[in-house]
């Protein structure tokens, strides 16, 4: 996906839209995966990595599949060409050596979302890094990187950011816990700036910044950090992510999704509204000098 693309075209987001499609197609048909994999003398596990999106199936199998399931016309043309574009590199295609497959799909579902809610306890979130900041996060992370594997981390980390310049931005809503503001990563200087940034990017119009600060107590943030992306299309089911060591995890259940929800919204209660918020960012700054 090119970065001017718009939200829909996520080729992440159409793989995940096609495998649901062909899922339902087959149900519709009335046929178990043991049956269509026998018919078509394809192994169990092709179908199934296809249904389950871990795959993405070229459009003649696609077109196999459907017309098994007897779809034909405009319906079966749509979903082969929803199987073209799901095959479409996204521009991260190209740090594929660096990038975890579960990373590279949150990548894809980010730039296909229309709304991002993060919470983070420690950190500020990678959409809002700047790129010294995200240096020092990816250099003390988990993992033992060579130079130039950190170098193209940061270079995947602000490439994403891109998607808060589109005409179409997606809607940023993020809560921090005080302890991120004061946690020092790399260096004084490089807390300023990361804390100017912060103060800079909540002044923008469709992101907001939040801070649950240390008087709150316990709040619905003590289980760790996560993200709720949110899509237009009805088809596209919301996620919740939740990065852990060595892969991330994804929730996509309505009971699941719903239950993060209410956690952030409970978050947000806890937190001081925005335009404190940025005080308080500006107070830790200033601290900090």
């Amino acid at each position: 996906m090119t970065r001017n693309q718009d939200q829909g075209h996520s080729p992440t987001l159409r793989a995940r839209r096609l495998a649901l499609e062909l899922t339902k197609r087959r149900e519709t048909a009335g046929m178990s995966r043991e049956e269509v994999a026998r018919r078509l003398e394809w192994s169990s596990s092709t179908l199934f990595r296809i249904e389950t999106g871990r795959t993405k199936p070229q459009p003649r199998s696609v077109r196999e599949l459907l017309g098994l399931y007897e779809v034909s016309g405009a319906e079966k043309e749509g979903l082969v060409q929803l199987a073209r574009e799901a095959r479409q590199p996204g521009w991260w295609h190209s740090f594929r050596d660096v990038l975890p497959n579960p990373y590279e799909v949150f990548i894809g579902l980010e730039a296909g979302a229309t709304t991002i809610r993060a919470f983070e306890p420690l950190a500020v979130p990678g959409l809002l890094q700047t790129p010294e900041y995200a240096r020092a996060m990816i250099r003390g992370g988990p993992q033992e990187l060579d130079p130039d594997e950190i170098d193209r981390r940061v270079q995947v980390r602000v490439a994403r950011q891109q998607i808060l310049m589109r005409a179409d931005r997606p809607r940023l809503w993020v809560v921090l816990d005080e302890a991120a503001l004061h946690r020092t990563v790399g260096n004084d200087t490089i807390m300023r700036e990361q804390l100017a940034h912060l103060v800079a990017v909540s002044e923008q119009g469709r992101t907001t910044v939040q801070v649950v600060p240390f008087g709150s107590g316990a709040h619905a943030g003590t289980s760790g950090p996560f993200v709720i992306l949110n899509f237009a299309e009805p088809a596209d089911r919301d996620v919740v992510y939740l990065e852990t060591i060595p892969e991330g995890v994804y929730l996509e259940g309505a009971n699941d999704v719903e239950a993060f929800m209410l956690a952030f919204d409970r978050l947000l209660a806890a937190a001081l509204p925005p335009d404190d918020s940025v005080s308080l960012i500006q107070r830790v700054a200033g601290a900090g000098s």
